[in-house]
């Protein structure tokens, strides 16, 4: 039987969902891009020409591609955290099979109303976890299965967010205010982690939960005495401070320059002068990083019980000299410690005759580009998915996502109440 390739339009042309795309000019028979919703037309026509569909098939939003005629069997959305369920529903009712960022949902509400239009609907819905198709992970993962450190007793998984990362996207960026990115930095970053942990524990579900954090060091009160309010226009410490501005983002154009450098994007050839400029006065990144509006934690640890009894942990560190996550598993016949970013682990097993009282085995994945690798396995399932309705291993379906995303929504609701636990309900889910 001749295999088509899937349908799908764009929802929210960033750069997520063009990552996604992409797959579409490398894997033509697998994935073809017929259409984008995107208020920025000039976004738009960037993609028609680049994925080859006609500006008809451009429309402003959501709203407006879902009033259309159905027009491919899936959907890629790449909206912001906030418009995920305000775009993703009346698609969804219209009849689209989808692949959804993360958070798939900003509340446990939110989660409810679309969980209940997918059941309604009968969609086939992936949410980017893209974290259980990097090889490093699902080895680990298949490692579990295969039952090689037995029973699970402890998960304990860290994110260290580099201070360039924090600064760009957490307190001078789009997810620092949660009152207008509508998502918590936990759920925001952390979902991720969340999700290998629970992942991982399948089909064991999480039972409570428990968390501390906070915003430790981008307070006012922290600003050296005198420091101005923006690094490039009236600030003593520009050529001093370790998130000044200037070295961050003119030092370094190319490091988060889909984010510094919104206002040129489809400009080639702009100058030293012109982004300084943008820095010095309008742009948000130019900002000091003491006296933003950020009201996010900038480090938080959860605490899990799951219903076996087993326990688990996860800490967010923002600030630190770089970026990295580990995770290390402890089962009933040994254990697993890995590093993310060397795509390296060591599997630990109970070995009483042996001189060291263990077993190790090094293992090595290839991490690869994009997320290890994950980003293209991620959109390869998903074609998989919606042609045959068959999950993988790592399927990130919407029905599976559930115990993650539950989970950083207790976690953020205890630390705000000083680390009370809270009990998961999965009645609504």
């Amino acid at each position: 039987m001749e295999k088509h390739p899937v349908t799908a339009v764009i929802v929210g042309g960033g750069h997520r969902s063009f990552i996604y795309a992409d797959y579409s000019l490398t894997h033509p028979e697998d994935l073809k891009i017929v259409g984008i919703a995107d208020p920025n037309r000039e976004r738009c026509i960037i993609a028609s020409r680049k994925y080859g569909f006609s500006e008809e098939f451009c429309f402003e939003s959501a709203e407006e591609l879902a009033k259309q005629p159905k027009l491919a069997d899936a959907v890629i959305n790449g909206t912001m955290d906030h418009q995920h369920f305000m775009t993703a529903a009346p698609l969804l009712e219209k009849g689209y099979d989808m692949l959804l960022e993360k958070p798939f949902a900003c509340s446990a509400d939110e989660m409810h109303r679309l969980l209940s239009i997918v059941r309604a609907h009968g969609n086939k819905v992936m949410v980017c976890h893209v974290l259980r198709y990097a090889d490093f992970y699902l080895e680990i993962k298949k490692r579990i299965l295969n039952g090689d450190i037995g029973d699970i007793i402890n998960i304990q998984t860290v994110e260290n967010v580099s201070y360039h990362h924090l600064s760009t996207s957490y307190v001078r960026g789009k997810w620092a205010n949660s009152d207008i990115c509508k998502t918590s930095m936990l759920l925001a970053k952390s979902c991720h982690d969340i999700d290998i942990m629970t992942w991982m524990m399948l089909p064991v579900k999480p039972e409570r939960v428990s968390s501390f954090g906070g915003k430790f060091q981008f307070r006012p009160e922290n600003a050296p005495k005198g420091a101005g309010t923006r690094c490039l226009s009236d600030c003593p410490y520009v050529d001093t401070c370790r998130y000044s501005a200037k070295d961050m983002y003119l030092g370094h154009p190319e490091r988060w320059a889909f984010y510094a450098w919104t206002e040129f994007e489809g400009r080639d050839n702009v100058t030293y002068e012109e982004k300084a400029e943008s820095l010095r006065t309008t742009n948000p990144y130019g900002r000091c990083i003491y006296k933003c509006d950020n009201n996010v934690v900038d480090h938080q640890s959860v605490l899990v019980e799951f219903e076996n009894g087993a326990t688990g942990t996860h800490n967010m560190i923002g600030g630190t000299a770089s970026s990295g996550r580990s995770i290390h598993i402890t089962g009933t016949k040994g254990e697993i410690f890995g590093d993310f970013e060397s795509g390296r682990f060591t599997v630990s097993l109970i070995a009483n005759g042996h001189p060291d009282g263990c077993e190790k085995i090094e293992v090595d994945t290839s991490t690869g580009e994009g997320h290890g690798g994950g980003d293209e396995a991620l959109i390869a399932d998903f074609t998989d998915f919606v042609r045959t309705g068959e999950q993988s291993v790592s399927c990130t379906s919407i029905y599976n996502s559930v115990e993650g995303h539950l989970t950083v929504f207790l976690a953020d609701k205890s630390r705000e109440e000083g680390g009370a636990p809270q009990v998961c309900d999965y009645t609504l889910y």
